[in-house]
């Protein structure tokens, strides 16, 4: 899941006057009462949508994940945990893959949750007018192709042979597709859907998940979702939960000062006030402390100068202070990175993998930026999402790279959603931070989308990449060993070609720069509520909390 608006972390380094205002409305009833179990409060920023033909960062992901209901969940450490598949059958080639649905449940408007409805679902993600940025974990079922550019309007992979029944038909051997279904883009939806163009359906979602839509989407204002009393499993405990839209600007302390005024039951908060908040509220069991499944990293425009190399990109990593900012900005309260993928995934955690990762060393730096190019006064465009308290540690590594390479960094901070048009344009060069944390439970959730050239999904028209590839990595090596790990049937050996393209793309040719390990901090109204908690998401796990 792309980072901090794209990123879940949104805990970041931005100092802001505590004087701000905080938003205001909202029910002020601090005992968490309210219908059919009470209401929720938490503050969010603006979404880039919440249909799951879209949804992508942090806070679309949240809401569809409570509005829908899939194949398969993930429990909060990474489990693959069914909710419509009652059983799976998969080919001994691995290119088959036949799910049984559980009969009987509907969506809130009274459709009928059935295999068409998935079918249904899928293509509308991979329809070439939908043009998705969260289609490419569709991109290894038979069709994809042909539905992406337009050549085709049914997804020739994903059939119904009865309401019961799903098929699905891959151009190559996936032994963990399965696991991918765990993505919100993989949702099912009602015939009133239509097109993704439908913005009815884009504003107010219909869906068959614990929640459901109160209204539809007051953009740039709040969000209100109510229990689905007519869900398919068991139902969510609270009534309501009603998540107000924040300022962009400044909205991790709009959350910290909602939650202490009472406004939130839930909230994020900059750097700066982490280690008081820690001690203010961790004595109240109020405080929620977890090491995630995700990474923060620099993005870096490979394919255009001045990092358009692998030695340029090497020295931009050598040149960086990780030990440094995580004690000095985050007071401690971050770790450095030294792989992509998360100690989490213990069969394929490499600790080291990244070897310009580990430890500064400026004369390694200066080696590489000669042999590179990057030459003293050479100007590189360092780009950030605004609203997301990144400004300190952003303004902390440019500094870095000046004294140390001599270059002229021009940090360039714009709203998330302009932040990601410009990724998106293939003549952006220089560097942009983003985070990643883990969508499905795989290592593939991580080197595919980052590093693979089929998530480049470059528009022929505009050239703009679709996908999440935004530095546009692109190695056939690469590319070759993740379609090798996906046709690996043994759990082992798959591992250990992960590893390889990992090493290949990370340590050999710096396709991207990680930083920091996802440690993620949230206070929460335990005095209002029970079993709060982050789930595998990174999100609050809304369906299982109760007030008390």
């Amino acid at each position: 899941m792309r980072g901090a608006t794209s990123a879940k972390w949104v805990v970041g380094a931005v100092i802001v006057a505590m004087a701000a205002t905080a938003c205001s409305g909202g029910d002020k009833d601090s005992s968490g009462a309210g219908p059919k179990g009470g209401t929720f409060r938490l503050g969010i920023t603006e979404p880039t949508a919440i249909d799951p033909f879209n949804s992508q960062e942090s806070e679309g992901a949240l809401i569809t994940h409570n509005l829908f209901t899939g194949l398969y969940s993930a429990t909060v450490d990474g489990k693959l945990k069914p909710e419509l598949a009652e059983s799976v059958q998969t080919s001994d080639d691995g290119k088959t893959w036949t799910f049984k649905i559980k009969q009987g449940t509907k969506f809130s408007n009274g459709e009928p949750v059935d295999a068409e409805s998935f079918v249904r679902g899928w293509t509308r993600v991979v329809a070439k007018d939908s043009a998705s940025d969260v289609a490419y974990p569709f991109a290894g079922i038979n069709g994809y192709k042909e539905l992406n550019t337009g050549g085709a309007t049914t997804f020739a992979g994903v059939t119904a042979p009865d309401a019961g029944t799903l098929k699905v038909e891959l151009s190559e051997a996936d032994f963990e597709f399965d696991k991918k279904t765990v993505h919100q883009a993989f949702s099912p939806v009602p015939k009133v859907a239509g097109a993704a163009s439908n913005k009815a359906f884009n504003d107010a979602p219909i869906g068959n998940g614990p929640f459901k839509m109160e209204g539809s989407w007051q953009h740039n204002k709040s969000i209100t979702l109510v229990r689905n009393d007519d869900y398919g499993f068991e139902k969510a405990k609270l009534g309501k939960v009603e998540i107000s839209i924040l300022n962009a600007a400044n909205g991790s302390t709009l959350e910290y000062q909602g939650f202490q005024s009472g406004q939130f039951d839930w909230a994020r908060m900059p750097t700066p006030q982490q280690p008081v908040a820690k001690a203010k509220y961790a004595p109240k069991k109020q405080w929620i402390e977890a090491d995630t499944s995700g990474v923060n990293y620099l993005v870096a425009f490979n394919q255009v100068a001045p990092l358009n190399n692998p030695d340029a990109r090497k020295a931009i990593s050598y040149a960086i202070d990780r030990e440094a900012i995580a004690k000095g900005v985050f007071q401690g309260m971050q770790k450095p990175a030294t792989s992509v993928l998360p100690p989490s995934f213990a069969d394929t955690y490499q600790d080291g993998v990244c070897s310009s990762c580990v430890k500064q060393d400026k004369e390694k730096a200066k080696q590489f930026a000669e042999k590179g190019g990057l030459k003293p006064g050479t100007v590189l465009d360092f780009g950030y999402n605004t609203g997301a308290g990144h400004e300190e540690w952003v303004q902390a590594v440019a500094q870095q790279l000046k004294d140390v390479l001599g270059l002229d960094v021009k940090l360039n901070g714009k709203p998330f959603k302009e932040a990601l048009a410009q990724q998106q344009d293939k003549g952006t060069g220089g560097l942009w931070r983003s985070a990643w944390g883990a969508d499905y439970p795989t290592p593939d959730n991580f080197l595919y989308p980052l590093l693979d050239s089929g998530s480049i999904n470059e528009d022929p028209a505009t050239g703009k990449a679709a996908g999440d590839n935004r530095g546009r990595y692109n190695n056939p090596k690469f590319d070759e060993l993740i379609t090798k790990a996906r046709g690996t049937k043994d759990p082992a050996a798959r591992a250990a070609v992960y590893k390889e393209a990992e090493k290949l793309a990370v340590d050999e040719e710096q396709g991207l720069i990680p930083l920091w390990k996802r440690t993620q901090f949230r206070l929460a109204a335990t005095d209002k509520f029970n079993n709060v908690q982050l789930d595998f998401f990174e999100d609050p796990n809304l369906a299982e909390i109760s007030a008390k």
